[in-house]
């Protein structure tokens, strides 16, 4: 016994070693414990490593120069070595195996080998490949353990049925298969299931051509070159990355968590794009048949309209097993008559079991399709996917609290409508008489506080701390929020005066279309920077108001910031922070000065406005739409860095819903289409106007003035053209290409044309959030999805200065015939 036990010592350690550095295993050879394959682009390695607190040794692939926590894949994770001694080669029969210190075989890849002279190789796209002279005869891409990697093509064998499995580890210290699997769904939908033990968990819901819309908050630019394969050709369905991207990866945690994990360079860090599932609402039909689920409700689980509990006590007790019934049966006839129709769910996470149509091609057809349909409970119809009917009892429909999502229609008996419209019909009215109550007893209000403050003189101190007389400075609030402004100074007109030298010429900076703006140095040496509104300048005492309100409340890097205002007779006066580069237009269109903007620079300026509009759309106190964002509003500190200035025309808003405007205000060139054509506007009409500084900032000219000498193409058309013909190089202005380094400056020169272009696109809905803008230019390994052409573009024969070009439309309509007047400022 001690004799064999020797022997099987001898030939262990006599295996034939390999050099570290290869990425490669010839015949015969073995990776013993300690030593590493590496491959060719030193992306990735294998090699053993110990899990989390385990003295059991595994052989895995994990990211190069990384730590083991980001193991890949496992090869022997049912049978760990149990010390050091174990090796990991080519056995004689040409398969990959596994052995522990005793010669015993752990584990094989198993494979069917035309011969035994076969070869291993570790590529950089993390691929453990096993090749005879047959080719490819085993690869660890097809044995996935707990993580999905760009270049794997999981999937569903649509002949045979059979499927392939991502399945999670048991605990974080052990890799063997646990309970938790990552599966194609087997009925052949291009959702996405995840299993616990032989039960459903959760569902990614149908892919639409860019997300999966069961996923909430998804967002296509992060995703970018993951496609569904043509599954009705291969009769194999997969999803792919187009390219390798190292960047991401997808883990199926050991407690049931699949997660989208993305590389930031910046930070040289894993973060989490999504997981799922995260909520009691993302389990799979939490809330039973017929039935939602809502996360943000208490209790989470109610039933769809048209239906009621099917055990009423087990659902008040909180058992919602059982889910819901209907409450009256389907007649089985068209509406209109009394008979059948549908109520409108918004932002659903649709629910499983559907049939797509596919020869259904509008909202209308599929409607009618379902509703002569006896059998037809719902309907979606869904860009990107068409078609959606449900005939049996609704499962796992979850309503999102943060937006997205899609429309379901839910077909209820005509008796069931009709008690929904007076039930709605009701609530309406009631909602106006408690409003007209408040808005009388809101106007008596009003009333009494202005006749009061009609009685009181008003005095007001300024920043220097001596009162000022009460025709020097009056009171500027808002009278349903006179706390708006507390925070900021009021001053009086004597001290603008001596702040500015009465307004002295030597003292004059610049002139917009709302007026000069002055040097000022107030009594204790501030230097400041004062605009004085002119009368003909359009923007009145609502604009001055406004501007005021909204950036007292302001407070960031990116945003100019405001230290007082004045009002005195017909004069509106505002006090910011001096800017001494003044502003951006002042280089950016000057030939002389232009060549302080080297790249660096630029790129530097389009992050600072890009982080200063999420600050307006997302983070701030108020949610603030700019809607004059230009280069002339782009103000740039002693270190040149950019700050958002010219709040006259902004709007606060409460969600992310468009709205529309009768008075259209902003700048040709820099107004997106919905807004300047129709009056709708949206943060994406700031995505626009950031879309078109960004190629004025890029190209060195002013889009609202520039027309091509040869093409007789504008700014955006001839972006649109270079960006299509791979020619992105000859966009830019020329002093940027003495500038910097011409590879890298390449690379980041086409991220930021297409960010710009994805900006400009047609549709709101198409335009990134400036969110994920600031995401793709801070990041190295995140690549923004290819834009569309721009069709909203003029071209125009002659030029015109911005200040002229700053506009208002209003809407006057007359005996029914509506004109649009564009009145220049």
């Amino acid at each position: 016994m001690a004799a064999a036990w020797l022997l099987s010592l001898a030939i262990v350690v006599l295996l034939p070693l390999i050099s570290q550095a290869a990425d490669t295993i010839n015949p015969g050879e073995f990776l013993r414990d300690g030593d590493r394959l590496i491959s060719p682009g030193s992306i990735f390695e294998l090699g053993f490593f110990r899990p989390g607190q385990s003295s059991s040794r595994y052989v895995g692939i994990w990211y190069h120069d990384f730590s083991t926590d980001t193991v890949l894949w496992v090869a022997n994770r049912r049978e760990p070595v149990l010390d050091d001694g174990g090796a990991f080669g080519i056995a004689s029969d040409g398969n990959l195996v596994v052995l522990d210190a005793a010669n015993r075989t752990l584990w094989s890849s198993g494979a069917a080998l035309s011969s035994n002279n076969s070869v291993v190789q570790l590529t950089d796209s993390g691929n453990l490949l096993l090749n005879d002279s047959g080719g490819v005869r085993w690869q660890s891409f097809d044995h996935p353990s707990d993580t999905y990697m760009p270049g794997m093509k999981v999937g569903l064998d649509l002949r045979t049925g059979q499927n392939q499995y991502i399945t999670s580890w048991t605990s974080e210290n052990d890799p063997a298969p646990g309970n938790f699997s990552l599966s194609m769904d087997p009925r052949g939908s291009t959702q996405i299931f995840m299993w616990e033990g032989d039960r459903l968990r959760w569902r990614s819901g149908r892919w639409n051509q860019q997300v999966f819309i069961g996923v909430q908050n998804m967002v296509p630019q992060y995703i970018y070159g993951f496609r569904l394969n043509d599954f009705v050709r291969e009769q194999r369905m997969y999803f792919y990355y187009e390219q390798f991207n190292s960047s991401h990866r997808y883990v199926l945690s050991w407690d049931g968590v699949e997660k989208h994990m993305i590389w930031r360079n910046d930070t040289s860090e894993w973060v989490q794009y999504w997981a799922q599932p995260v909520t009691a609402c993302d389990i799979y039909n939490t809330c039973g048949k017929n039935a939602r689920c809502t996360d943000e409700s208490s209790p989470i689980c109610s039933c769809l309209a048209g239906f009621q509990p099917a055990s009423g006590d087990e659902w008040d007790a909180g058992n919602w097993s059982s889910g819901c019934v209907r409450k009256t049966a389907l007649g089985c006839s068209a509406a209109g008559s009394g008979g059948d129709g549908f109520i409108q769910l918004e932002g659903t996470k649709l629910p499983d079991l559907s049939d797509w149509i596919p020869d259904v091609l509008d909202a209308p057809s599929c409607s009618d399709r379902c509703l002569r349909n006896c059998s037809c409970t719902a309907y979606a119809y869904v860009t990107g996917i068409g078609c959606l009917t449900w005939g049996v009892d609704l499962l796992d429909v979850q309503m999102f609290s943060g937006g997205g999502g899609e429309d379901l229609f839910i077909r209820l008996a005509g008796s069931e409508l009709t008690t929904n419209k007076t039930r709605t019909r009701t609530i309406i009215i009631a909602v106006i008489v408690v409003l007209l109550v408040l808005v009388s007893l809101g106007s008596l209000f009003l009333l009494w506080k202005c006749r009061r403050r009609i009685q009181e003189p008003v005095l007001t101190y300024s920043s220097f701390g001596g009162a000022a007389s009460v025709s020097d400075s009056i009171r500027i609030t808002d009278e349903s929020n006179e706390e708006e402004l507390s925070e900021l100074q009021l001053w009086s007109f004597d001290s603008v005066l001596f702040a500015t030298k009465e307004f002295s010429d030597s003292e004059l900076i610049g002139e917009g279309g709302f007026g000069p703006v002055y040097k000022g140095t107030s009594f204790d040496g501030q230097e400041l920077a004062v605009k004085r509104l002119s009368r003909s300048s359009g923007q009145g005492i609502e604009e001055f108001k406004n501007e005021v309100k909204l950036i007292s409340k302001l407070q960031h890097r990116n945003l100019v910031r405001l230290l007082g205002c004045c009002i005195h007779e017909q004069e509106k006066i505002l006090i910011y922070e001096y800017m001494p580069n003044k502003s951006l237009d002042v280089f950016l269109f000057d030939s002389t000065k232009n060549t302080i903007l080297d790249w660096n620079t630029r790129y530097a300026i389009v992050e600072g406005i890009a982080r200063g509009l999420v600050y307006l759309h997302r983070d701030s106190r108020l949610r603030i739409i700019h809607r004059d964002l230009k280069a002339s509003n782009i103000l740039l500190d002693k270190e040149m860095n950019p700050k958002i200035s010219d709040f006259g025309m902004a709007r606060i808003f409460g969600n992310d819903d468009e709205t529309s405007t009768k008075r259209v205000v902003g700048t040709f060139g820099y107004m997106a289409p919905e807004y300047a054509m129709q009056g709708y506007f949206s943060s994406k009409s700031d995505v626009y106007s950031f879309g078109v500084l960004a190629l004025e900032i890029l190209s060195g000219k002013r889009n609202n003035s520039y027309h091509h000498p040869e093409w007789s193409l504008n700014l955006i058309t001839l972006a649109w053209k270079l960006w299509n013909e791979g020619r992105v190089m000859e966009f830019i202005d020329p002093v940027i290409k003495e500038s910097a380094n011409s590879t890298s400056l390449k690379s980041s020169v086409t991220k930021c044309l297409n960010l710009a272009l994805l900006c400009l696109q047609d549709q709101p809905n198409d335009r990134p959030s400036m969110a994920s803008v600031v995401v793709m230019l801070e990041s190295d390994t995140v690549v923004p999805a290819p834009p569309r052409q721009p069709t909203f573009t003029t071209d125009r024969s002659f030029c015109e200065t911005e200040d002229s070009s700053t506009v208002e439309l209003k809407a006057i309509s007359s005996s029914g015939v509506s004109i649009t007047m564009l009145t220049g400022r």
